[in-house]
């Protein structure tokens, strides 16, 4: 619970028991018409978020949750990390979650019995050939346990429903079933279905007293069978909701090693506080938060900030939580840890993200709320309607079961998970994950796509672009006496610069020049002896406390170069543009998109690269924070652009969450990855217009899936209500709409 300037208090609860996203909207609905509160329901991660006067007690929220049919607590508040065993400390994240995960895994167990008892009953049903004498007695063994222990969780659901008078999904697929099942029930056993020798043959005809010798247990088990399968992959895609915000925490250390008395003392990172002095080594992570009290070492911030080159750091600087030291011993004195931390804080950011972030409701939930008590009331009208006017009560039963079963969602519920199933495998084949339904609407009205540079735009890794030699001066010579005195520094840009300049001159780097003396500047540069010169390579602020005048700098962070007390020139280093950087912006554009280009570099690297991409210089964002990548996704969005980002650091998570659509590259970070709707598995940036384009068939295959599933129910419904559709030629109706709807999926195999 946290106060705000207003003196308005904000809780979270953790909301359990929904099943559509027309259950998050009736729990919000309740606690808004609450006194003082202000709620916001988020089917997806299963969370409400309310804002209320203090009041209100949090007892009286979780109170209305409960009456309204669901259950509702407060967040455990987290844990202390424990110390790590050294063979687990690499170990997924999401490994334990798997495991940890009854409700799929019942799901999962119910959905396998269900499919393997049902599929017997309906092919026996469906096809006479292979029925025998007494058939229907195995098919009524089989599909009881079905009906009553697979469809279970819809008749649960739909009686809570129906004692807080409210319908959904639940409600009509378990009247309908268990209508159906009710009526084969009565037909075995007080009609003629029981009979020796019956058979279920193909009957066109909508005779009146075909019900009392008409079973329909195929329907009954294969719309639980259909529906579980539904409600499984539904669940498997919305467990991974919250796994943004855990994947980023497990970027931060697990331990440390404080300073007490002068001696090192492994503690976990929990038990850090502010004030303390802790050592990190080469290759470690920066445990939290603080300022360098000793050691000079270059940080690579890429996972944090986006810059491709690692930063030097000297004693008084500041370093964030989660960057990794390259080189060099530093004793860090910690000035934030916990949530107060910036890694914490991005965390926060992407929680506020999601939890801003609607979830879009479903086409079939959407309307639900209206359909669901219309057909009720056209199979109760049926009912009566038939009683009073024909005075026939086979007649009108078995009008009334046709309307319910005609109208059971099964192609409804299969519309959405087998267009994204048959979507998604194809997708996976392409290298492109797309995590969900809710996700695909907004590919169809992205305009805008935001490209991270490092590591989307560019592969990531640095290597010398540019080359200056100021007038008058060799370039080979500049190339030979720099490559040959960073080659013997172990500093990232120094590495990058001497592969470049040997590559340049087309030598080895063991066939450059060997200093004769060398010395390592903390946080400047390097200077040396070669061939005889005193070279100097570094920033201009080396140059200039040797005395060496330096010119206009051409790019701002290259490193300048002298040699006998005077500048030579200048090298850019960078991370080189991927080969098909601009194809894919080319692609982007022709799907009517405008590629904006977003990065933590500086100004002039960032032009550099989208000139050669093919965006326009107005697009560019530089020297952009992590917080600032946010604030940037949303002034687009308020100038009323749909905004996709496309990233694979960190630092793009939260922008990620925060963007109508996110596209994380595969290549990148794990918080990068849960962040985002779509992951590009390849790491080709190509990849990203071929994921919308595929994210756009998927919706309208999904969409003219729903329109037939609801197509066929407004043609058939006023035929069975009129007594022109028995229950069976009802049933058949159903199934050829699942057929449809499957085989319609299936078409997105082709997807090129």
């Amino acid at each position: 619970m946290i106060s705000s300037p207003a003196s308005v208090l904000t809780t979270e609860l953790t909301i359990g028991g929904m099943t559509c996203a027309s259950c998050a909207a009736r729990v919000e609905k309740k606690l808004n018409r609450m006194d003082g509160v202000t709620a916001t329901v988020n089917y997806a991660t299963e969370k409400a978020r309310i804002e209320h006067l203090p009041g209100v007690e949090v007892a009286d929220l979780i109170a209305t949750v409960v009456r309204t049919g669901y259950t509702a607590e407060e967040p455990p508040p987290p844990a202390p990390e424990p110390e790590p065993e050294p063979e687990s400390v690499h170990e997924a994240p999401e490994a334990a979650a798997h495991a940890a995960d009854p409700e799929l895994a019942s799901l999962r167990q119910r959905l396998t019995v269900s499919a393997v008892l049902s599929a017997p009953v309906v092919l026996l049903a469906m096809v006479p050939a292979l029925q025998f004498d007494n058939w229907q007695w195995l098919s009524l063994t089989l599909a009881a346990p079905v009906v009553v222990w697979g469809g279970l969780p819809f008749h649960r659901a739909a009686w809570t429903n129906l004692r807080h008078g409210a319908a959904t999904m639940d409600t009509l697929v378990s009247v309908g079933t268990l209508a159906a099942f009710g009526w084969s029930l009565w037909a075995l056993f007080f009609g003629h279905a029981g009979m020796t020798g019956m058979r279920h043959g193909f009957d066109l005809t909508a005779g009146r007293t075909d019900g009392a010798s008409s079973i329909y247990l195929e329907v009954a088990a294969g719309v639980i069978t259909f529906i579980l399968l539904g409600r499984y992959l539904e669940a498997r895609a919305k467990r991974k909701a919250g796994a943004a915000l855990r994947t980023l925490m497990e970027l931060g250390a697990k331990d440390v090693s404080v300073l007490r008395a002068g001696t090192e003392v492994r503690i976990p990172v929990a038990a850090l506080r502010v004030g303390d002095r802790f050592v990190v080594r080469p290759g470690g992570k920066i445990a939290t938060d603080g300022t360098v009290t000793e050691g000079a070492s270059a940080v690579d911030a890429s996972l944090l900030t986006g810059e491709s080159v690692p930063a030097d750091v000297t004693a008084g600087d500041a370093v964030s939580g989660g960057l990794v030291n390259t080189s060099g011993r530093l004793v860090v004195e910690a000035t934030r840890v916990g949530a107060d931390t910036r890694l914490a804080r991005m965390a926060k950011l992407v929680e506020d993200a999601q939890n801003g972030k609607a979830a879009a409701q479903r086409l079939a939930d959407r309307v639900s709320a209206v359909f669901v008590p219309v057909v009720l009331l056209i199979a109760l009208g049926t009912l009566l309607t038939w009683l009073l006017v024909a005075e026939d009560a086979t007649a009108a039963f078995t009008a009334a079961v046709a309307v319910l079963i005609i109208a059971c969602p099964c192609a409804l519920g299969l519309a959405t998970p087998t267009a994204l199933m048959v979507g998604t495998g194809r997708g996976a084949q392409l290298g492109i994950l797309i995590k969900g339904p809710e996700v695909l609407e907004s590919t169809r009205r992205v305009d805008t796509v935001v490209l991270d540079k490092t590591g989307t735009v560019t592969t990531g890794r640095m290597g010398l672009r540019k080359a200056y030699a100021y007038e008058g001066e060799d370039e080979t010579e500049l190339l030979r006496l720099a490559g040959a005195l960073e080659h013997a520094s172990e500093h990232p840009v120094a590495r990058a610069v001497a592969a470049g300049a040997a590559e340049r001159l087309g030598l080895t780097v063991g066939e450059l020049p060997v200093p004769t003396s060398f010395e390592n500047v903390p946080g400047l540069g390097v200077r040396g002896t070669v061939d005889g010169h005193r070279v100097l390579a570094g920033r201009a602020a080396l140059l200039e406390a040797e005395g060496v005048d330096v010119p206009g700098v051409p790019e701002p962070g290259a490193v300048q170069v002298a040699w006998d007390g005077r500048a030579r020139g200048a090298l850019m280093v960078a991370d080189a543009v991927k080969e098909s950087s601009a194809e894919a912006v080319a692609r982007l554009r022709a799907l009517g998109l405008t590629p904006v280009l977003l990065t933590g570099d500086g100004r002039a690297v960032a032009e550099t690269v989208a000139a050669e991409v093919g965006i326009d210089a107005d697009l560019v964002f530089a020297e952009v924070l992590p917080e600032e990548k946010v604030a940037t996704v949303r002034r687009l969005q308020a100038e009323g652009r749909t905004v996709a980002m496309v990233g694979d650091g960190v630092n793009d998570a939260a922008a990620l969450a925060t963007a109508d659509l996110g596209l994380a590259m595969g290549t990148g970070t794990d918080a990068a990855i849960e962040a985002s709707d779509l992951t590009l598995v390849r790491g080709d940036l190509r990849v990203a217009a071929d994921a919308i384009r595929l994210s756009r068939r998927t919706l309208a295959t999904i969409k003219g899936n729903l329109g037939w599933a609801f197509g066929y129910n407004c043609a058939a419904l006023p035929l069975a209500a009129l007594g022109l559709l028995n229950p069976m030629i009802a049933g058949l109706a159903m199934a050829f709409s699942s057929v449809f709807v499957v085989t319609n999926s299936l078409r997105l195999r082709r997807f090129k």
